[in-house]
């Protein structure tokens, strides 16, 4: 078996439906809320992996969402979450019994010997963790303050994005700001003096209030935020590069997107974390358009703690260049890496506390 077998128990929503995932030695059995359960065969064969039901195989064209399809995907979802050295799966089931959206979406690959679910493709298929649609927006051109870009679809309400982090036993999710509720929350983590180092948006309750109503009303901006096991902890800000500040600095392109956080509980700062949000953070952002092919984020230049994790966590260090208000290290990551690389797994030293604005 692989060094890192599925911790348990290990969560997955497919469409919304938590399933739960436990291993032992080859076999995954896999739970509903109900309590059915489905087990499954993780076998090395010919130097590569095949997942094989211990049943008959009961999911259809015509049944897309029957208990087996989602187990199926749930399996799938607990192995490349948890052990990086699997890149592919066989599935010894015939291509004529799995939805056709799955094929057609690359959530899986037909091929005359059986299906494969290639974890570079797999993790780029919202089925598993957006909670909304992510059907491109219709592309048409606008300009504002005389830049060029695509008009931006209405931002999102509610939660958009959850994933189970096995290292921690919980999820991290990420939802829309809502003013009134949060408000609180990010008057305090503003004020709180390791955040205000580096954003300097320290101030009273009403400045803050008119900095989420100035977010709000910003078409390029989205407001998040993040959450460990439904806790509120961590802010970001995703915007859209081509109409952003940093646009003049590097060949923006249509749909690339950066990012801006600050962590405001203290008790969610720290390796365990970071290896959890930042990935999940730049997942989302892939996962909400397609044609993103890469993100940015502009620390500051002596923020040595975010631009050590940013590089552990596959964002390549481009250049220094100088904005009115700082000086800032242009950083970047490619959907290719992430995806190919697996970058959701955590590596290299340990990761610290980390925050990014001016």
């Amino acid at each position: 078996m692989p060094s890192s077998p599925v911790h348990t128990p290990f969560t997955s929503r497919p469409d919304g439906h938590p399933l739960t995932v436990s291993q032992d030695g080859p076999t995954l059995t896999v739970r509903n809320q109900a309590g059915t359960a489905t087990v499954w065969s993780l076998e090395s064969r010919d130097g590569g992996w095949t997942l094989s039901p211990r049943a008959p195989w009961t999911a259809s064209v015509a049944q897309p969402t029957t208990d087996d399809a989602r187990s199926l995907l749930t399996a799938l979802d607990a192995i490349f979450s948890t052990q990086p050295d699997i890149a592919t799966v066989k599935l010894p089931i015939p291509a004529a019994q799995v939805p056709t959206h799955w094929l057609a979406s690359g959530l899986l690959h037909a091929s005359p010997t059986g299906l494969t679910a290639h974890r570079a493709t797999y993790w780029q298929h919202p089925l598993l963790w957006q909670s909304a649609s992510t059907t491109p927006f219709a592309q048409r051109h606008v300009i504002t303050d005389g830049r060029r870009h695509p008009l931006r679809p209405p931002k999102p309400m509610g939660e958009v994005y959850r994933r189970h982090i096995p290292w921690l036993g919980l999820d991290f999710s990420l939802r829309a700001l809502r003013s009134d509720h949060d408000l609180p929350h990010l008057h305090r983590w503003m004020n709180d003096p390791v955040v205000a180092h580096f954003w300097q948006e320290q101030g009273s309750l009403d400045q803050h209030r008119a900095y989420i109503e100035k977010i709000t009303v910003d078409p390029h901006t989205t407001a998040l935020i993040g959450c460990f096991g439904n806790q509120p902890c961590l802010y970001v800000e995703a915007y859209w590069a081509r109409e952003d500040r940093i646009a003049p600095f590097y060949d923006a392109q249509d749909f690339d997107r950066g990012w801006h956080v600050l962590v405001g509980e203290p008790a969610w700062r720290g390796r365990p974390f970071v290896t959890a949000w930042m990935p999940s953070v730049s997942h989302h952002l892939f996962l909400d358009d397609p044609r993103t092919q890469r993100l940015v984020i502009e620390p500051r230049a002596d923020n040595d703690k975010m631009i050590r994790n940013l590089g552990l966590c596959g964002y390549a260090h481009l250049k220094h260049f100088d904005f009115p208000h700082k000086r800032a290290l242009l950083g970047m990551l490619l959907r290719e890496r992430f995806f190919d690389e697996a970058l959701w797994h955590p590596r290299g030293p340990a990761l610290t506390s980390s925050q990014d604005r001016h």
